[in-house]
């Protein structure tokens, strides 16, 4: 590193800039040692000097001569042999003088052993202290250790990771020093054997560290610690965070403050950022930032206290000056573009034209759109090289929009309206991309306020998909990049892919087929979201090589669409808006990038420029509101055999054609809620009938007409039943399940006699729902609720609440229902009429009736027609009341089962009419098992019964007396 680092006295902090060490250390000069010490022997001190035990009075050696003497004295009488005796006490004396002076002669010969020995080891200590304190400034050396020592910044050395430097102070030392037991100087060399002093303070990075002191001086040691762990480890091992406030200047240009990978280091004194590891100042007095278990107290550059692991030592610390600190970020900054190609990515906004000016050409064939900036210049994106497809992730607020609309710009700036086309879609509120509508690139745009028109928009993807491949297969192609297909490619564009989805989530199987075959038909998908996970499918995703990230919540979603969370840890003030980390599929990491920003005039000027002709739309207009049979029979060739509905809407194959039931479809049953349109279809439909049969809405007509119809069908024609869903209703209970039984079989029969049956519904339950499931074809019609649509068998995604009336669906396909020439009249059939009032025409009739006094209402009219009324009692009593004119014989239920000879006469014999009122006992009455026509109850009616003939229904009290009846309380 090129860095001048001066180990005297930094610009602005006084004193020196490195603390202070013995003498043999060269500030800012660390000796390179390859490897780890080799242990060393223990050095040994003599031990001092103690005195040997005296040897005891030689008593034995001192007596013999004195018993010697005295036995030469006894033998020879000799004085002198007695001389003799005084030799023994002078040896003992003399070898006890003897053993004193050889005594203090080895205490001199120790005493002078030990002082060389002392001397000795004194040296070894301060050489085995002194290769120590190198050794372990080689394994973790300070700001200083790696500005001189080049080759060990970002060099990967496991017995440095996550560790650093905070000072130089004593420490235990690793020199062993054995000996010397009970020698004073002995034990100060082992005391200084046990010292390291000046050696590197290691703590744990991930503990991290806040510094108290003078602002100034603490402001110096906290550059010193910030850059030691950035020459320490590499961007994308670390990185910044945190930086760009007042005072943190100097570290803008850091390589790491650029990176997009690696643990978070924070370096400011405010508030924190989301971080790994802190490295803070603050002030006395102040808590201590989460994340921080070291407090380093600052009083000078030789002086500051280390509050680390409940322990408090002294070190001396390493500060650095701004111009000092700006220099070094400048080195490794350089070193990083050089050895790492990393691009650093300017905090200033970037204009869209400054970045279209610097854009390179784009290949023929390809894509290329400069969306911003990076730190090498403009940053372009290729849909064709590095796509075919891309996904862009970003949470609310990151500029995810203003992204899409760049890259569609770009893209429209370079490239004619016959080399691309766009189809945008905006599903956060429908006007991101208005901006973009003059575009004559722009096919389309459609939004989440289209309601059912943004999904039939994504649906005629797939008609563009096939054709495409029809022209492809035309001119022999195998993609758009052959010459002779002159095909634009299509960019489809979703802004908040995830509402669209969740809107109709059925659309992701149509985005999942285009995806697929999208790149050799020119079809290019860019998806924006907010998250990734959980919406955008594996089998999706697969195909979007090309992956843009701006700030996302979640690391998760970060993984999921760049590989890395880096994404989630992007700044997220405003200033870090517009920032996005791309990836493409032959990238080995990310590229940060700055979007540019567009404005309306940068729009204006791109369509002004915009050349060729305005591009094919893929899809066509929606169906109309409204549409007349006569402008649909007009404009379209119709099969005379085909009874018209309507215009259908196939997106899937852009195509809208009339569509029509015939004789051969047996069956049509129409759907929908209250003024959906269900009448007007029937009316439709059977005004271009030749024949139309009618099933009454009343209960007594539509039992005639349903019992006609399943007794003997009609040949061709159409039956038209309005309210198929009340048809049970209209009848009793007793009378329902035959009703329903009948018209199952008229449905059944329509095919074989050549028959159409159409009928509506509002609803499926019960009987309905049986007579629902005969009808081959079903046309839904609109509904109030999701419910109601789902209930009778409608397509949950093709609901919609603001459906003009006549809209449905016809098995799946869309259609709007014409309106008939001429209103129709409603109800469908006609009103029917009470029938004449029934008078006695035979010679014999049994009335069964429990309203006598209606009966006699009735006499005087019988009267003028000569018809006579006699009691049951009265007749059994004389039957010659017979005998001249007609009789009617009168009784209710329980008097004729009393004459039961009378009731079976006449009822083999005569007409046998029993009012309505006695339906309970017609089949006793009758011995007849089936039933009556029905009759509507307290309307009056009554039924005739003849042997070997079917009952009729009539009218047996006029409406006259019936209510004369009422009104007086009868």
């Amino acid at each position: 590193m090129s860095t001048t680092f001066s180990p005297r006295r930094a610009v602005d902090v006084p004193g020196p800039l490195v603390p202070p060490v013995p003498s043999g250390d060269v500030v800012g000069t660390v000796e390179t040692i390859d490897g780890p010490a080799t242990p060393e022997d223990p050095l040994a001190l003599l031990d001092a000097w103690s005195a040997p035990a005296r040897p005891p009075v030689p008593l034995v050696a001192s007596s013999v001569p004195i018993v010697g003497a005295v036995v030469l004295w006894l033998v020879t009488s000799s004085p002198l042999a007695l001389v003799l005796a005084a030799l023994g006490p002078l040896i003992a004396l003399a070898s006890v003088l003897d053993g004193r002076r050889a005594a203090h002669r080895d205490r001199r010969r120790h005493e002078a052993e030990a002082r060389e020995r002392r001397e000795r080891v004194r040296a070894d200590v301060d050489r085995r202290l002194h290769a120590e304190r190198r050794r372990r400034l080689f394994r973790h050396p300070d700001a200083a250790g790696y500005l001189v020592r080049d080759g060990d910044v970002w060099r990967d050395v496991p017995e440095r990771g996550g560790r650093i430097v905070v000072g130089r102070g004593d420490a235990p030392s690793g020199v062993r020093v054995t000996g010397g037991v009970g020698d004073p100087e002995s034990d100060d060399i082992r005391a200084r054997a046990a010292i390291l002093s000046a050696a590197p303070i290691v703590i744990d990075l991930a503990g991290g560290v806040a510094i108290v002191g003078p602002p100034v001086l603490a402001a110096a040691v906290h550059r010193a610690l910030v850059l030691q762990v950035c020459l320490a480890l590499a961007p994308g091992v670390i990185r910044l965070v945190g930086a760009g406030e007042p005072g943190l200047e100097w570290a803008d240009e850091l390589p790491h403050r650029h990176a997009t990978t690696g643990e978070r280091l924070s370096i400011q004194s405010g508030p924190l950022p989301d971080a790994d590891i802190v490295i803070a100042v603050i002030a006395a007095g102040e808590p201590l930032p989460a994340g921080c278990r070291t407090i380093l107290t600052v009083e000078s550059i030789d002086r500051a206290h280390l509050d680390h692991d409940g322990s408090v030592r002294r070190v001396a610390v390493e500060a650095l000056s701004v111009p000092q600190a700006r220099e070094i970020a400048r080195a490794l900054l350089l070193r990083a573009r050089r050895s790492l190609g990393l691009s650093v990515v300017d905090d200033r906004p970037v204009e869209f034209a400054e970045t279209i000016a610097d854009a390179p050409p784009s290949a023929i064939g390809g894509l290329v759109a400069a969306i911003g900036r990076d730190g090498a210049g403009v940053a372009c994106v290729d849909l064709v090289a590095d796509g075919p497809h891309a996904v862009v992730s970003g949470v609310t607020g990151a500029g995810k929009s203003e992204l899409l609309i760049t890259w569609v710009l770009s893209m429209a700036a370079t490239h004619a309206t016959t080399e691309v086309s766009f189809l945008l879609a905006d599903f956060k509120g429908g006007t991101a991309f208005d901006a973009l509508r003059p575009l004559p690139h722009v096919a389309g745009v459609i939004t989440d306020l289209d309601g059912s028109g943004a999904r039939r928009a994504i649906e005629s993807l797939r008609a563009e998909v096939r054709w495409r491949e029809s022209e492809l297969a035309r001119h022999g192609a195998r993609d758009v990049r052959d010459p002779r297909v002159e095909v634009p490619r299509l960019v489809v564009v979703v802004d908040e892919f995830a509402a669209l989805l969740g809107e109709h989530p059925e659309l992701h199987a149509v985005f999942t087929d285009v995806a697929a075959r999208g790149r050799a038909l020119g079809i290019h998908l860019v998806l924006g979201t907010h998250r990734v996970s959980g919406v955008v499918r594996d089998s999706l995703l697969a195909n979007c090589p090309l992956r843009l990230s701006l700030r996302v919540s979640d690391p998760a979603d970060s993984r999921a669409i760049i590989g890395v969370d880096d994404a989630a840890h992007l700044p997220g003030d405003v200033q870090a808006r517009g920032v996005a980390l791309v990836r493409r599929p032959s990238d080995h990491g990310v590229q940060r990038i700055r979007v540019a920003l567009s404005s309306a005039a940068d729009i204006a000027r791109v369509a002004a420029a915009s050349r060729g002709p305005r591009p094919r739309r893929p899809w066509l207009p929606d169906l109309p509101r409204e549409l007349a049979l006569d402008e649909l029979t007009a404009a379209h060739a119709i099969d005379e055999r085909t009874l018209v509905l309507g215009l259908s809407d196939e997106p899937e194959r852009q195509t809208q054609r009339v569509v029509g039931v015939t004789v051969q479809d047996r069956g049509l049953l129409v759907l929908g809620g209250p003024g959906a349109g269900k009448s007007t279809a029937l009316a439709l439909l059977a005004g271009q009938a030749a024949e139309v049969i009618e099933i009454p809405p009343d209960g007594e007509g539509a039992w005639d007409a349903v019992t006609r119809l399943a007794e003997s069908s009609p040949i061709g024609g159409v039956i038209v039943i309005d309210d198929l869903d009340t048809l049970a209703s209209r009848v009793s209970a007793d009378y329902a399940s035959m009703l329903i039984e009948r018209m199952e079989r008229v449905i059944r029969s329509a095919g074989d006699s050549g028959c159409l049956v159409i009928a509506s519904a509002q609803r499926l339950s019960g009987p309905a729902a049986r007579l629902g499931e005969l009808f081959p074809r079903r046309l839904v019609l609109g509904f109030p609720s999701r419910a109601d649509h789902i209930a009778v068998g409608g397509d949950p995604a093709t609901f919609t609440v603001d459906a003009p009336a006549g809209r449905g669906r016809l098995e799946r396909i869309a259609v709007q229902v014409a309106l008939p020439a001429k209103a129709p009249h409603s109800p469908l059939s006609i009103d029917r009429r009470d029938d004449p009032c029934w008078h006695p025409d035979a010679a014999l009739t049994g009335l069964v009736t429990r309203h006598r006094s209606r009966v006699r209402d009735l006499l005087p009219e019988w009267a003028e027609r000569g018809i006579r009324c006699v009691d049951v009692d009265a007749y059994v009593a004389d039957p010659a009341v017979t005998a001249d004119g007609r009789v009617v014989i009168v009784g209710d239920p329980d008097e004729w089962q009393r004459e039961w000879r009378l009731l079976a006469s006449v009822r083999a014999d005569h007409d046998l009419v029993i009012d309505t009122t006695c339906a309970l006992d017609y089949r006793v009455l009758t011995s007849s098992r089936e039933l009556p026509p029905f009759a509507r109850p307290g309307e009056g009616r009554a039924w005739i019964h003849r042997a070997g003939a079917d009952p009729v229904r009539i009218v047996l009290f006029p409406a006259d007396v019936r209510s004369d009846r009422r009104g007086s309380g009868s």
